[in-house]
């Protein structure tokens, strides 16, 4: 499962974490999260947010 980075903060999106406190479920590829969701280190759009190699 690839990993994403938002390149405005540094916060690195996990999907074997996930983001289970604005939720979404471990185990959700990032291509699957809801277009709303945001940053939770710093509000930034999806948009923002890029693959980590």
């Amino acid at each position: 499962m690839k990993k994403y980075i938002c390149t405005v903060c540094g916060w690195i999106y996990d999907p074997e974490v996930g983001d289970p406190d604005n939720g979404v479920e471990a185990g959700t590829e990032f291509e699957n999260i809801p277009d709303d969701w945001v940053c939770p280190e710093c509000g930034a759009s999806k948009e923002a947010f890029e693959p980590q190699d």
